[in-house]
């Protein structure tokens, strides 16, 4: 055989593919021209009514004094240990209570139903 002689094919033709448009060719909607693209939401209402955000920042800010409650201690000897400062009534029982009645009313503050019950789909 010849070496620019073209090769007899005998197997049968293929059949002809569908025309389908490629991921490449398909048309892409119109961007922002920004590359992070949050999510539209058809939901317009919120989660949480005023009194629920009202009532989770009394709990942010009883949490926050429970922690200045327990800070301190600053002496002007750093060697001394003054233990009626360190175990005193204030750090060792009131914080602490005023940072758990913290956490407990922002669990109030999130299991509370809102006032406005119309809007929401069941």
């Amino acid at each position: 055989m010849a070496k620019n002689q073209p090769k007899q094919n005998t197997a049968q033709p293929k059949a002809a593919k569908p025309n389908v448009k490629s991921v490449a060719t398909a048309k892409k909607p119109a961007s922002s021209g920004s590359f992070f693209k949050l999510p539209t939401s058809k939901n317009d209402t919120l989660l949480f009514d005023k009194t629920n955000y009202i009532i989770m920042g009394v709990g942010a800010l009883l949490i926050i004094l429970g922690f200045i409650l327990m800070s301190g201690g600053g002496s002007s000897d750093p060697k001394v240990f003054n233990e009626a400062e360190i175990y005193s009534f204030r750090r060792i029982t009131l914080a602490p209570i005023v940072v758990i009645s913290g956490f407990v009313t922002i669990i109030i503050a999130i299991l509370k139903k809102p006032a406005n019950q119309n809007n929401v789909a069941v």
